[in-house]
């Protein structure tokens, strides 16, 4: 099993430097992957900074040699296809073929609702579905057509190539997110090429990867290429039991471990004095130090 780093894009101090220094800093730490949340506005009240993710993802490329690079995960229905390409093929390049792209169909009125894009689960999930066979299709740098119900890329006598390819073949690995215990995001998933779950009401357990990965045996052909159940959880970075919390997770089908790195396991919380300033600092020098703990 390998062992990646979860971390947000936003935080009082977080940029795009911040991100590369915490990417290199994974990478000498001995993790396999790092990635970056993809979100337009932090979880709090008040003024926070926020990072985009693919540029802040370049500057980490720039940074490191080894490591797995991604965003776990971007709501692609308020992304365009085209764009994306343009984007994911590029970081890939960059990196020289370190890139994995987390989709989902995202959540939260503040990002949908209130931003004026689609409104309604179901038909993100419709505009996911179609976003990927496009960009799949883009990613081969082969001319592509096609006049969807969500998008377009076609002229009268013209289609879109979005040349070169990147450089991992036969595409770019994507990763689907889903909460489990779910139906739509798992079907999805099983058509790519890992899974990213989560429990919104709780601790990830391992029963919980042991039925994620029965259902992905289920909706896989038993001749599919490898696939990669890429699993959240928090430890810390002196605990000698984590190993063994590893090792079950494997057990049970895991091929990932998602260190979540976040300052609410370290006691930060969204509360702020009547002059506007947060009452607690965001936990930098203790997110730090469990990167270096490494895995």
């Amino acid at each position: 099993m390998r062992h990646g780093l979860s971390v947000p894009c936003f935080g009082t101090g977080v940029d795009a430097e911040l991100v590369a220094a915490w990417a290199a800093a994974a990478e000498s730490a001995g993790w396999d992957g790092f990635f970056l949340w993809d979100h337009l506005f932090a979880f709090a009240a008040g003024p926070v900074d926020a990072v985009d993710p693919w540029i802040a993802l370049a500057a980490a490329a720039c940074a490191t040699e080894r490591i797995r690079l991604g965003i776990l995960v971007t709501p692609l229905p308020r992304r365009r296809p085209l764009v994306v390409a343009r984007q994911s093929v590029t970081l890939d390049r960059l990196s020289h073929g370190r890139l994995v792209l987390g989709v989902g169909t995202g959540a939260g009125p503040y990002e949908w609702d209130y931003c004026g894009e689609q409104a309604d689960p179901a038909v993100r999930g419709d505009m996911l579905d179609e976003h990927l066979e496009v960009l799949a299709r883009l990613w081969t740098g082969e001319p592509v057509r096609h006049q969807g119900r969500h998008y377009r890329a076609a002229g009268p006598d013209w289609s879109a190539v979005c040349y070169p390819p990147p450089v991992q073949q036969p595409r770019i690995p994507v990763w689907v997110g889903g909460s489990w215990p779910g139906t739509r995001p798992f079907r999805r998933a099983a058509r790519w090429d890992g899974v990213v779950p989560m429990r919104p009401d709780g601790r990830w357990e391992v029963a919980d990867t042991a039925a994620v990965a029965a259902r992905m045996a289920e909706l896989r052909a038993p001749d599919a290429p490898p696939f990669d159940l890429a699993v959240p959880g928090e430890t810390a970075g002196g605990d000698p039991a984590r190993q063994q919390r590893y090792a079950e997770h494997a057990a049970a089908g895991a091929t990932w471990w998602v260190e979540a790195v976040h300052p609410w396991r370290y006691g930060w919380t969204d509360d702020w004095t009547s002059a506007g300033e947060p009452r607690t600092g965001w936990p930098l020098a203790a997110m730090r130090e469990r990167i270096e703990a490494g895995p």
